[in-house]
């Protein structure tokens, strides 16, 4: 093992979840900067290093010093300490005052801040409010730091002990030491994968009751994740006996105890031989050629997926509030609107208005939105008070944009209020007689479980939506469940209008979506291309030879042909989605390069690698609450406070403030996966579609990001990659029961509305 003595100059790249860091230090003896690469949980700019380890040659990034053994240490020089404090390591010190303290107080700064922090005030600028900032966040720095030696040993990087010590403050090792599973509980980003580690390195043993507890709720709640409200009990026990390595009756022994303390739901489903759901508890049954599964819920998803069925009953068994006073309201509608509606349109419009609950869907050009403004009108002319709202902010303004009234996101409509939830419940409904929600393929069953639960039942409610696009982010696939039961009625509009004809996007999405070849030719009048990277690279059978070149192709499009072209904003027009975050055509590196074309700027903070940078298009990439952003929210940075570590975001008109700690919320949006571009619509769209992305290629991927383009759309890939999506439409099913609970409760309102009729 060889040894180095270096001072940390930056860090390039950094992996929260494992520690994983890729840094440049000045090492005496060496001209160059010294290229670090291992294992060491978040060092400091400035700080030196004492680092174990060897050389090693990398293909594409040359000689790198990798690390086995380090050991950080407090800077000594004057050029070392200037460089450590102004990384942003305490808060009220950037580099501007870093330079300041040091150029007064020299080699004795750290010693000066340790022991007598009130002297800084000597230091021009510095005054008393910055001086109690930067002794709180020296005190701070100093508990994590304590904190991160206790942890370090047990796998944990320093955002994590930051994490930790905010949720637990000087509890956090006793916390830590008598179970460290609870962090998988309570502390969002650690998971059991985290937990278990530590654990491990502490000494707890792999049959301890906390430990199969918190591997089981992992498990669960990995499926979720993937979309699922329950698992099959031999799913997971499968899932977690892999995850856990321990026998099969322990882990069974577990859930038994989990169900009777309520931690999780079990709940027995009769399903026939042939696979397919016949009863639920309280139908009738048949009991020949069925057998029992076992389903086991998280309870959120128990009582959301039970409540939607429950409330959606209700809305149905209510009277509609406005099926009189319906007559010549078809001619006041095309008066009023000046348009002329097909018959199924006006279907669609007058069972809107006579049914308690309504579904309208249907595909791009089909007058999905033409009819909506039709029933709206139709609401109006019975002088209904009419609310709207979507999943997403962009949803939200495209639904006001083309209304012309307000529109709400969901979140805010409800007035989610941290932490107590959401304002808008059982206790405190919507005010109105109508609420009509667009976008409803993205709501997941716990939003529109919350969502019912603010609906007094003298509401009507339009639900609009393509059924045919990706399901939710979140577990569930609601509106595909509605559609599916037949118990909710809806209308599917399937006619592609003369004017909506023109457009081969439109007529392309509707082929996809048949499972047919789509027309590719282009022409300078289409507002469809396609961009063989084949036929223009000539890397015809090498991968990763063609992913590299469709990323650089799309930076070409994206940089100057379509700019210069249709002379537009390529960040505020145009807009790439790629099937996958990771991959040279993955959001992840067209980021980077679409990044380095486009904002060159040094004006900065950065963040496990990621340079935020002024003016950087970005994107809230989880509900935050308290800000009042949602997951898909897409800003531009405004501006960079370097000395505060803070910067601000302007998100249609709404600034906020992050600080640095908190950058792990955003991501950069020059580029996005067609999943976090669910319900928005860009001017342009530029898409990469290769078989490196092969396990993301089906046919309502394909569908939704070509129906997130509304003027142009570029496809950039591999023709038989395009094929292959168009013929997959195996989509993954989803663990849900909704539709099968639905067809239930209308069961069983028949039979008691049957018995109430029945004359002895």
């Amino acid at each position: 093992m060889e040894h180095l003595r270096g001072v940390v100059e930056r860090i390039t790249y950094q992996n929260e979840e494992n520690g994983y860091t890729v840094l440049k230090c000045r090492v005496k003896g060496y001209r160059e900067l010294v290229a670090v690469v291992g294992t060491m949980p978040e060092p400091h700019v400035g700080s030196v290093l004492m680092l174990g380890g060897s050389w090693k040659v990398d293909g594409k990034y040359g000689r790198q010093f990798a690390v086995e053994t380090y050991e950080e240490t407090l800077p000594a020089t004057a050029y070392g300490i200037e460089k450590y404090l102004g990384s942003g390591l305490i808060k009220g010190i950037g580099p501007k005052y870093a330079k300041k303290i040091v150029q007064f107080f020299g080699a004795d700064t750290l010693e000066i801040i340790e022991t007598d922090p009130d002297r800084l005030i000597e230091v021009e600028g510095i005054g008393r409010v910055r001086v109690d900032r930067i002794k709180a966040g020296w005190s701070e720095q100093k508990a994590i730091k304590n904190i991160m030696i206790f942890l370090q040993d047990h796998g944990v990087s320093t955002s994590h002990a930051t994490k930790i010590f905010k949720t637990y403050g000087d509890d956090s090792i006793r916390v830590v030491q008598e179970n460290p599973y609870r962090l998988a509980d309570d502390i969002r980003g650690i998971g059991f994968r985290t937990a278990d580690i530590i654990a491990g390195k502490m000494g707890f043993g792999e049959e301890r009751y906390a430990r199969l507890r918190s591997g089981i709720f992992y498990a669960l709640n990995q499926l979720s994740e993937e979309g699922h409200c329950y698992a099959e009990k031999p799913q997971l026990m499968k899932t977690a006996e892999e995850l856990l390595n321990v026998d099969e009756s322990l882990l069974a022994m577990t859930l038994d105890e989990m169900v009777k303390t309520s931690d999780v739901i079990r709940e027995k489903i009769e399903v026939s031989s042939a696979g397919t759901e016949q009863t639920l508890p309280g139908a009738p049954s048949d009991s020949e050629g069925t057998e029992t599964i076992e389903a086991i819920y998280l309870p959120p998803f128990f009582f959301a997926e039970t409540g939607t069925a429950r409330r959606m009953t209700r809305l149905l068994s209510s009277a509609p509030a406005f099926s009189a006073g319906l007559t010549g309201l078809k001619e006041r509608i095309s008066m009023k609107t000046g348009m002329q509606y097909d018959e199924i349109q006006m279907e669609a419009i007058l069972a809107a208005v006579t049914n308690k609950i309504f579904i309208l869907t249907g595909g791009p050009g089909t007058g999905k939105t033409t009819t909506t403004l039709g029933i709206i009108t139709a609401f109006r002319e019975c002088n209904a008070r009419i609310l709207l709202a979507a999943p997403t902010g962009r949803a939200a303004k495209r639904l006001s944009e083309a209304t012309g009234m307000e529109a709400k996101t969901i979140h805010r409509l409800l007035e989610t209020k941290p932490p107590e939830g959401y304002k808008r419940n059982e206790e405190n409904p919507l005010e109105g007689d109508v609420l009509i929600v667009d976008e409803c393929s993205m709501i997941d069953l716990l939003l529109m479980y919350n969502l019912l639960k603010a609906v007094p039942e003298d509401m009507t409610v339009v639900l609009v939506g393509d059924a045919d696009q990706l399901p939710s982010v979140g577990a569930g696939n609601v509106l595909s469940d509605l559609l599916r039961s037949g118990v909710i009625p809806s209308v599917r509009l399937t006619r592609i209008f003369r004017q909506a004809m023109g457009s081969r996007i439109i007529t392309n999405a509707h082929r996809i979506n048949r499972g047919e070849a789509i027309d590719m030719r282009g022409g300078r009048d289409s507002d469809f291309f396609f961009a063989d990277i084949e036929r223009l690279s000539g890397n015809a059978g090498d991968a990763a030879a063609a992913s590299e070149a469709a990323a650089d192709l799309v930076v070409r499009y994206c940089t100057r042909n379509l700019p210069q072209y249709y002379r537009v904003s390529p960040v505020r027009d145009i807009q790439v989605l790629t099937p996958m975050q990771r991959g040279a055509a993955g959001a992840v590196n067209l980021n980077r390069k679409l990044q380095a074309e486009l904002n060159p700027t040094k004006i900065c903070l950065m963040r496990s690698g990621v340079e935020f940078r002024l003016n950087d298009k970005v994107m809230q990439i989880r509900n935050d609450y308290d800000k009042d952003i949602f997951n898909g929210d897409i800003g531009f940075i405004t501006r960079v406070d370097t000395e505060e570590r803070e910067l601000t975001v302007n998100f249609d008109g709404r600034e906020v403030t992050y600080d640095i700690s908190e950058l792990d919320e955003l991501v950069l949006a020059y580029a996005t996966t067609v999943h976090k571009a669910q319900g928005a619509e860009f001017p342009i769209v530029v898409m990469p579609v290769l078989m490196s992305h092969y396990v993301m290629l089906q046919r309502n991927l394909l569908y939704t990001g070509v129906t997130r383009a509304k003027r142009i759309l570029v496809l950039i890939g591999q023709k038989r990659a395009v094929r292959l999506a168009v013929m997959n439409n195996a989509a993954v099913a989803r663990n849900t029961r909704l539709a099968e609970r639905l067809q239930v409760l209308r069961e069983k309102n028949r039979q008691a509305k049957g018995t109430r009729g029945h004359i002895p």
